[in-house]
């Protein structure tokens, strides 16, 4: 998966959730997670460095993610193994609609909280951006992370309650969410998520396209047609990591806001329908078996 063949003077670092998406439809398993697919998306446009920062658990499951992770140049230093179950989710479709069946909350690392050391704050504070979602436990390190001036994104997803927001979002610069119904509705959503404190605040909307709102304009981007549709898993990932990327390269080249943001929609956009075109988030799929969790495996 190749965005853009340019390297970009960028380092950005996923921090939180990873999983494997047990597809039992196909009975394939892939790996993912918002904070996974944001390094492995960032990888494909070419930043210095692309890193996860996160929790694996120590069955195959966790040790498979790992090992995809290492194969594409991922950096996983401060990533840590414990013993325990790596996080899963069970997905079907039905009706061309993605149902989720089941989920261990996020294994291992929902039962241990995140702590950011003096190394990991240090390693951190390197980053040109760090990457967080919903799913991720590491609202406690917001602003530890917020502290050391290292810009934060966020994906509130489509199912964050507005106590959580107002937790979250005065910690975060660039925030996103998927949001469903009118566009006078999904406009007034921004404009709350705007007075929380973000500077630019996103919302994805499938089909219809996004919005984004900087507190002065409101931006509008359509989606790219869908030649081919092979699973949409990931494809709010890939539009929020190539916005960003985009954004932030533009940016350090001396890019206008207004003209930034334009430019970083429309890239994003074609990011995301093609990320449409593979297999799980970004590829890497195994045959699933019932006792996976108990056997080795082949990553294929």
């Amino acid at each position: 998966m190749e965005a853009r063949s340019r390297p970009r003077d960028l380092k950005v670092l996923g921090f939180g959730d990873n999983v494997v998406d047990v597809y039992e439809h196909r009975k394939r398993m892939y790996p993912g997670g918002n904070c996974v697919n944001f390094a492995v998306f960032a990888k494909a446009h070419q930043v210095e460095c692309a890193a996860y920062m996160g929790y694996f658990g120590d069955d195959p499951a966790g040790r498979y993610v790992e090992d995809v992770l290492q194969r594409l140049g991922i950096d996983l230093r401060c990533s840590r193994r414990l013993a325990g179950e790596n996080g899963f989710a069970r997905v079907t479709v039905r009706e061309g609609d993605r149902i989720f069946l089941e989920s261990n909350h996020g294994g291992i690392r929902g039962k241990v909280p995140y702590r950011l050391g003096e190394e990991e704050l240090a390693y951190i504070s390197g980053f040109d951006l760090v990457h967080s979602g919903n799913y991720s436990f590491t609202e406690a390190m917001l602003p530890r992370i917020q502290a050391l001036g290292v810009p934060i994104s966020f994906d509130f997803s489509d199912d964050s309650k507005p106590e959580y927001y107002r937790r979250v979002a005065p910690y975060i610069t660039y925030a996103f969410c998927s949001k469903s119904g009118g566009e006078d509705e999904v406009m007034d959503h921004l404009r709350w998520m705007k007075s929380l404190g973000p500077e630019l605040v996103m919302a994805s909307r499938g089909e219809k396209g996004s919005i984004l709102y900087d507190g002065e304009h409101f931006y509008r981007q359509e989606s790219e047609p869908l030649t081919e549709v092979v699973d949409t898993m990931g494809a709010g990932d890939s539009l929020i990591t190539s916005f960003l990327v985009h954004y932030l390269d533009q940016r350090k080249q001396g890019r206008d806001t207004d003209g930034a943001i334009r430019e970083s929609l429309r890239r994003a956009s074609e990011f995301a329908a093609a990320t449409c075109g593979t297999e799980g988030s970004f590829g890497y799929g195994i045959e699933y078996r019932r006792n996976f969790f108990e056997s080795k495996y082949d990553v294929i």
